[in-house]
């Protein structure tokens, strides 16, 4: 048999040794939140904004969190969001298994049906552990960080976005402010406060998830099909991943942005869309889009890179062989 009817094309999780799986998979979704989290606050800042009150677009708030709040305003929050590592865990490891059982129990064999519905299924399971956590961390995003010399007025500006209140000296400690915020929202809204906007997240983040990887089968597969045997495999999917990210972060943007205010300022969802309509009008489509297609562009890159050569790296012996680089 020759190599390109034995090759294997997508390594399924029976296919590894889940003992390097695991803590390599971990170590490396560490690494990528790490390097690309202050786009993701950035992100969360552009789309809470009312208009151009604090930020003019994704550049522009670097330098003013950079410059006001000194590179540690960038990493607000960062430990907490650290904490989603775990609910990441589950949803690659519910996506694998989805695909495993659909393949398997349902005889489904369309590689780009069984990543929709992977995709969807994981997102939903994800959502339902990651929502309390991603609460807590956008608040602690619009909490800014003090230095000294940094300004009053910009402060003040960015105190009219948050919903909360937290004491001055909470605000300004590293681990005091995370207990005043989770304090704060369960005294006011009790525990269902930890999963506002639950179903507007699984709105926009279960169909971002099901196109994602359905846009990265599709990319993949093109770019196989027009690209010399000699070019490695992992290469290939490291462009179909940004691909894949920009696709489906256009088509679901507004959706993130109904999410982040509901999340944040707690309103319900028609309210917060005539909100958005009112303020912004058809620009709420776009609000905050630039600064997570770069996120998107850079996490979908360092993901698929990290999350392809993990599978390879954890291969059984016995399928090393069949799975080209």
């Amino acid at each position: 048999m020759s190599f390109e009817m034995d090759e294997i094309h997508v390594v399924e999780l029976r296919m590894m040794d889940k003992r390097k799986y695991y803590p390599l998979t971990l170590a490396s979704g560490m690494s990528i939140r790490c390097m690309l989290y202050p786009f993701m606050l950035i992100k969360t800042r552009l789309q809470i904004q009312r208009g151009h009150t604090l930020y003019k677009g994704t550049f522009d708030a670097f330098l003013k969190i950079s410059k006001h709040e000194g590179p540690s305003g960038l990493y607000r929050g960062f430990w907490v969001s650290c904490l989603q590592l775990f609910p990441s865990m589950t949803y690659i490891t519910s996506y694998e298994w989805t695909r495993h059982h659909l393949t398997e129990q349902a005889s489904i064999t369309n590689s780009k049906v069984l990543s929709f519905i992977s995709g969807g299924t994981a997102s939903v399971i994800g959502q339902t552990l990651a929502v309390p956590l991603d609460i807590v961390t956008q608040h602690m995003m619009l909490m800014g960080r003090r230095t000294e010399g940094g300004r009053d007025q910009v402060q003040r500006k960015l105190a009219t976005i948050q919903t909360l209140h937290v004491s001055e000296q909470a605000r300004h400690s590293r681990f005091g402010a995370v207990a005043a915020v989770v304090e704060s929202i369960y005294r006011h809204e009790g525990l269902l406060g930890f999963y506002k906007g639950y179903f507007v997240s699984l709105l926009c983040f279960a169909p971002n998830s099901a196109l994602w990887w359905c846009f990265y089968d599709m990319y993949s597969d093109g770019l196989t099909v027009v690209s010399p045997d000699w070019v490695p495999r992992l290469l290939l999917r490291t462009i179909a991943g940004p691909l894949s990210g920009v696709s489906s972060a256009i088509i679901t943007n507004p959706l993130d942005v109904i999410r982040a205010r509901i999340q944040v300022e707690g309103r319900p969802f028609s309210e917060t869309v005539s909100t958005l309509w009112r303020d912004e009008g058809c620009w709420m489509m776009t609000k905050g889009l630039s600064a997570r297609l770069i996120s998107s562009v850079a996490f979908s890159f360092f993901i698929v890179l990290g999350y392809e050569s993990v599978k390879r790296l954890s291969l059984l012996d016995h399928y090393k062989d069949r799975v080209r680089w």
